[in-house]
């Protein structure tokens, strides 16, 4: 009885097999097929979108874009090969799209702002950005986030969603930037000296942009200093070594020059005993 049963399970097994043996070929045939000309088209896309000279941001979104969309085709033949029908697949699939679609409204809502982000290119990857509290070099923009290294070192990851809502200032997409200081000094001291001063030292830097001409002027009076603003301009790369020179070279100026830089005090006066009220 025993033996009859596993003889039975055995037939059938056998039967199972090569009625389905010939699919599941064709289907492996096919996977592998798929994925070699899926490396193909991939291949031959970058090589184009390198002598067409895409931009590396939009070259990273349509490679990822590519690899959904073919690999997705490919589970697709997959899936009719082994008997699934095309409209059951349609279905299956649109199915599956709307609960994920509920289920991923924040990584759809990335999507939308990678679209807007490649389209309008507030920015680059390259490019120096700030967004919200994040300063960082854009070093990757992909369909969901972008990815932003800072100056000490950390890869921050922001959702494009959120990017594209928010206010990014691009501090690289011009060739130059003005160096802009603020320098307090006492109430004491000769406005008109202090502003000669600080324009002679800051036109005197090898690097700085003759056009527009540094200038300087008095800003404001405060309770305990005045307050000079002086601006000039720099090439973008050279922005940040030039505002530190600026500001020692400044300093270093107004110290030789005996002018103090200002700092909030107090004054208190005492009523000689002549000068007090009497009863």
């Amino acid at each position: 009885m025993d033996d009859e049963f596993f003889i039975s399970v055995k037939d059938k097994l056998i039967e199972f097999l090569w009625s389905i043996g010939p699919t599941l070929i064709k289907a492996t045939i096919a996977l592998f097929l798929g994925i070699f000309l899926i490396r193909l088209i991939k291949r031959f896309l970058n090589r184009f979108m390198v002598r067409a000279k895409t931009e590396l941001s939009l070259k990273t979104f349509i490679d990822s874009l590519t690899t959904f969309i073919l690999y997705g085709v490919l589970f697709a033949s997959v899936g009719i090969i082994l008997g699934i029908e095309a409209t059951s697949f349609i279905a299956m699939f649109g199915g599956a799209a709307i609960a994920v679609g509920f289920a991923l409204q924040g990584s759809l809502a990335n999507f939308a702002g990678g679209i807007l982000i490649l389209a309008f290119k507030p920015f680059r990857v390259g490019d120096l950005i700030q967004v919200k509290d994040t300063l960082g070099f854009v070093e990757n923009i992909d369909i969901l986030y972008t990815r932003v290294k800072t100056y000490d070192g950390r890869m921050v990851t922001m959702p494009n969603g959120n990017v594209a809502n928010s206010n990014v200032d691009n501090r690289t997409v011009n060739a130059t930037r003005r160096v802009e200081l603020t320098i307090r000094v006492g109430l004491e001291e000769d406005a008109d000296r202090v502003k000669e001063i600080i324009e002679k030292v800051m036109s005197a830097h090898p690097d700085i942009l003759q056009d527009p001409a540094p200038d300087t002027w008095l800003d404001g009076i405060e309770e305990y200093s005045l307050r000079f603003t002086a601006r000039s301009w720099a090439n973008i790369d050279d922005f940040w070594p030039i505002y530190w020179d600026q500001l020692r070279n400044v300093k270093k100026a107004l110290d030789d020059n005996g002018i103090k830089i200002a700092f909030p005090r107090t004054e208190i006066s005492y009523a000689s005993p002549e000068d007090s009220p009497k009863a």
